[in-house]
């Protein structure tokens, strides 16, 4: 059973509830409401009928019998009027009111009701002097029953027109409401690895179903980045790694070609020894940005910069050893003015390719100094090395883009990448400004701890 149907099913069975309801609250306020009037119209017959035999002394039994007679207004009307021992003294077409009925259904209050059959009655105490008396008055109440045989009707067909009128605004309705959804199914069949880029409409943005199109949506770009950062890492393995391989099996190959001294073996091998380890470099910087591209939610806590950077510098020595750099930090009293939140892992593979880049295209001291705001850490990497040229700033952050002065000098175009998304993912300011043959200098803008 599909939405559509249960819709309408549900729909309908909640009218007929609420039809069954309303119609068996109707039914039963109206037949307590003509019950009523009925009951008092016996008491007033009762209460006349007391007062004209026993208050009135020119009204004997004849009379009043004859007046009775003349004036029935119901039914098989019965009149039966005792004394306080139930002896009775006048009576009226007598049928039901047997004395064991007058016993029984005898009210020392003063009013009650009763039913025998289908007859209603009333019993009324009248006291006329030092004596009481009780008048019995019973009747079928035809009107009543003719009435609420016509209201059974109308409740009757007024539920079955409802019913089958809800069915049909119940599939109007229910199809209606299903139509988003149904076309939300329409669109997401045609999506597929191939068209990752398509969206769904999101209407009014407001609404469940609306709702429901943008998180299918935001599902589909975290899909289309896994997808693409996918393909930009075979992509970039497939393109950077091909080379290296190729060399190393041609050296090893050349190597094996003829019978060498042992010195050519121990150089051959060296060098493919140092191919090896800048094809692990290669590697692991592409691990790094795949996995900087996958994961864009990361778990940040609060860290310490100095330390982050005095780690990066630590690491960068062992590569480049006997080469000065620098750190310029001027600490405050506040040891929190330091804090700030990120992934420390993370950071510090951004710092280290920063300050490996200043080592890199420069042979002075490399210089690492803070700058201690009110809201802000200022971390600026400079270098007096060989610059970038101005018109190739914009696109130095670009997978394997080097600049064009860079040709001599070892390297992939990787880290200056891998460094923006680590710092877009800090929501980190990064600036460069960089001068041919005069230096770069990188300016990191840290957010502190709140």
């Amino acid at each position: 059973m599909n939405i559509k149907t249960k819709l309408s099913f549900q729909f309908t069975l909640i009218v007929v509830v609420i039809l069954l309801f309303f119609s068996m609250l109707v039914y039963y306020f109206s037949y307590t409401t003509q019950l009523s009037r009925f009951r008092e119209n016996l008491a007033a017959r009762a209460k006349n009928t007391a007062i004209l035999l026993i208050n009135v002394s020119e009204v004997d039994s004849s009379l009043l019998k004859k007046i009775h007679q003349n004036t029935t207004s119901w039914e098989n009307e019965e009149i039966a009027l005792t004394d306080s021992a139930f002896h009775i003294i006048y009576s009226n077409n007598i049928h039901y009111l047997s004395d064991m009925a007058i016993r029984q259904n005898s009210n020392p209050s003063g009013l009650g009701y009763f039913s025998i059959s289908e007859k209603d009655g009333v019993c009324y105490k009248h006291h006329f002097g030092n004596k009481s008396y009780n008048v019995f008055v019973m009747a079928f109440d035809d009107s009543r029953k003719l009435n609420l045989a016509d209201l059974r009707d109308i409740l009757f067909w007024s539920i079955i027109i409802s019913i089958w009128l809800s069915i049909y605004l119940s599939y109007l309705f229910s199809k209606r409401a299903i139509r988003p959804i149904s076309q939300i199914v329409k669109s997401v069949k045609t999506i597929n690895s191939d068209r990752l880029g398509s969206r769904l409409n999101e209407g009014n943005r407001k609404d469940e179903i609306a709702q429901l199109a943008i998180t299918f949506n935001e599902m589909l770009s975290n899909l289309e980045l896994v997808f693409k950062n996918q393909e930009d890492f075979v992509s970039n393995a497939s393109h950077e790694l091909r080379t290296p391989l190729t060399v190393m099996i041609v050296e090893a190959d050349y190597l094996l070609s003829r019978e060498r001294l042992p010195e050519e073996y121990i150089k051959y091998l060296e060098g493919l020894i140092n191919d090896l380890k800048e094809f692990n470099f290669l590697l692991n910087n592409l691990l790094e940005l795949a996995h900087v591209n996958r994961d864009n939610n990361l778990q940040l806590s609060a860290v310490r910069i100095d330390e982050i950077i005095y780690s990066a510098i630590h690491q960068v020595k062992h590569r480049y050893q006997g080469r000065k750099i620098i750190p310029k930090i001027r600490y405050t009293e506040n040891e929190t003015d330091l804090l700030i939140n990120g992934n420390s892992g993370l950071l510090t593979i951004a710092i280290k390719n920063l300050i490996e880049n200043a080592c890199k295209f420069s042979d002075s001291d490399v210089i690492v100094a803070f700058e201690i705001s009110t809201r802000f850490i200022t971390v600026t990497i400079s270098d007096k090395g060989i610059g970038i040229p101005s018109n190739e700033l914009d696109s130095i952050y670009k997978p394997f883009k080097r600049a064009s002065n860079v040709k001599f000098k070892g390297g992939f175009g990787i880290g200056l990448s891998l460094v923006s998304q680590i710092m877009e993912l800090h929501d980190v300011d990064l600036k460069v400004y960089s001068t041919v043959n005069e230096g770069t200098r990188f300016e990191l803008i840290f957010k502190k701890m709140n």
